[in-house]
């Protein structure tokens, strides 16, 4: 998931960019613009960094394996091709 820091260091910077006369609610504000970043963020279909590396690894087993069966097609046309010009 997100790192709540990361949400709260933004939602500083968020509250920081508001004009001097209406920071006396910086708080309030700060606190505002986090509730929206999370309920956004919350929204998105987005999956952990380990979720990722696990399918990132799965994605290049397969692949592995794809590029291994084209191989092996290859190398069996190739006999069969050359078999039908005995």
């Amino acid at each position: 998931m997100i790192d709540l820091n990361h949400l709260d260091d933004l939602a500083r910077r968020l509250s920081d960019m508001v004009p001097p006369g209406l920071r006396q609610s910086r708080e309030e504000l700060q606190a505002t613009f986090k509730t929206a970043l999370q309920a956004g963020l919350g929204k998105l279909d987005l999956v952990t960094r380990e979720e990722f590396d696990v399918q990132r690894a799965v994605l290049l087993r397969t692949r592995e394996k794809l590029e291994a069966l084209e191989k092996v097609v290859a190398e069996l046309e190739a006999r069969g091709a050359a078999a039908h010009r005995e």
